[in-house]
Parts: structure tokens; C-alpha cells; sequence
């Protein structure tokens, strides 16, 4: 069944995935960058949720931020970062951003494509995720903890698990959009902003969604 996962997910990328169109957009001068959505099988414990649409062992590859960075600080996102002059495109850098920043070896990557841009005005970046499929998994952990408190491989049936979804909100401020909790040893890690926006559109587009309370909210930490 995974490898019906891995079909579903290149089907996705040959059709593409239309974004929706964030507040404020990038201006004249947005920094170019990518990310790296990336799907395999587990290499711990499988699940805890039972999906229909997506079977136990797989999952995807997400970080940390560290607490003192200037932007996003404590927040889980995909490998990713700014194109360098030396990256061959997107593709390029992402898989350079997620070697330097999880320690996996590209080579055992398999790109299955990239999913257009999105204009982050918050960062003043333009951002393309590159979907890809872990074909040989290789060991991750946090490379530079000034840049990544952990590294950590989520099962996507606990992300589709309606228990573990909420909408996130900042208060005092007019923003809410997808949220997941992560369960782990220590509680659980919160994903939301653009990774949850993400994860969010991509089970929609892929029908691996479940239905949940979207009145159910988490304050998000900012």
C-alpha cells in the first residue's frame, strides 16, 4: 500500500496543486526558495491512527526551528531555504538546504516534481515546494542546533487523525489557518502556518483527508 502512496503522490506532482493566494503576496525584491516535501517509510513505530487512505508506515520529514532564529523561531517546517547561485534551481536547493540541515544523503531521494510558488510576504521570499519520495532513507538528526532543535519523521495517518487537527490562531491578530498535532515523548509538536497550509492542500488534493472540527483551536506561538 505504500507504493500506492508513492503513485498517488507522483500523480500529484504531473497534475500540479494550485495554491491559494496568501495576504500581501512578495514584493519586487522576494528572496527565491524551496522546500523539501518529503515522503517515505517510517524507520520507527508506525502510526497510531488507523487511515483508510494511507497505511502505517509512511510518513514525512519535518524540523524544529531553533528557538534564537530571527524568523519563524521554535516552528516546524520542511527542509528547505534560499537558492544559492550554485544550486541547479529549486530541485538544487532544496535537497543542498535538507543535507546541510538533516544530514540525508540526496542521492537516495527520488523527485517527483515541484508544486508552483508561493509568495510569502511575512519573509519577503517566493517559495516552491519540491515533493519527492524517500527511496532509500537514510539516518537524519539535527546538523546545526543554532538552526534546527530536532529532526523528526511524522506518521501521516497521526497528521490525518481528526484528533490531532485544529485551527490555529493568533491572538489579537486577524490570522487562523491548519494546524497538526505531532505526538512525541515529550507531548507534542505543533505544525502550522505555511508547513500546515501545505500538509493541509496536499491531503485535500491527494483525498487522504479526514473529516475533523475546524472549531476546535490552538493558540499559535509567535
Amino acid at each position: 500500500m505504500t507504493t500506492d502512496a508513492r503513485a498517488q503522490l507522483a500523480a500529484l506532482a504531473a497534475r500540479g496543486v494550485e495554491w491559494p493566494r496568501l495576504p500581501g503576496g512578495a514584493g519586487d525584491g522576494a528572496r527565491s526558495a524551496a522546500v523539501l516535501v518529503l515522503f517515505g517509510v517510517l524507520d520507527g513505530l508506525p502510526a497510531g491512527h488507523a487511515s483508510r487512505a494511507v497505511p502505517g508506515d509512511l510518513d514525512v520529514l519535518l524540523l524544529a526551528r531553533a528557538a534564537s532564529l530571527a524568523h519563524h523561531p521554535g516552528q516546524v517546517a520542511f527542509p528547505g531555504g534560499r537558492l544559492e547561485p550554485d544550486d541547479d534551481g529549486p530541485v538544487g536547493a532544496a535537497l543542498r538546504e535538507a543535507a546541510e540541515e538533516t544530514g540525508l544523503h540526496p542521492r537516495g531521494v527520488e523527485v517527483l516534481g515541484t508544486l508552483g510558488e508561493l509568495h510569502l510576504a511575512v519573509s519577503d521570499h517566493v517559495v516552491v515546494p519540491v515533493l519527492a519520495w524517500w527511496s532509500r532513507p537514510s539516518p537524519v538528526a539535527a546538523v546545526d542546533h543554532r538552526e534546527s532543535a530536532t529532526v523528526f519523521r511524522a506518521p501521516v495517518a497521526d497528521l490525518l487523525d481528526p484528533a490531532n487537527r485544529r485551527t490555529a490562531v493568533v491572538p489579537g491578530r486577524p490570522y487562523s489557518g491548519p494546524a497538526f498535532l505531532v505526538p512525541d515523548a515529550a507531548g507534542h509538536h505543533l505544525v502550522w502556518g505555511f508547513t500546515a497550509m501545505i500538509l493541509d492542500r496536499l491531503f485535500d488534493e491527494l483525498g487522504w483527508a479526514e473529516p475533523w472540527d475546524h472549531r476546535r483551536t490552538v493558540p499559535a506561538p509567535v
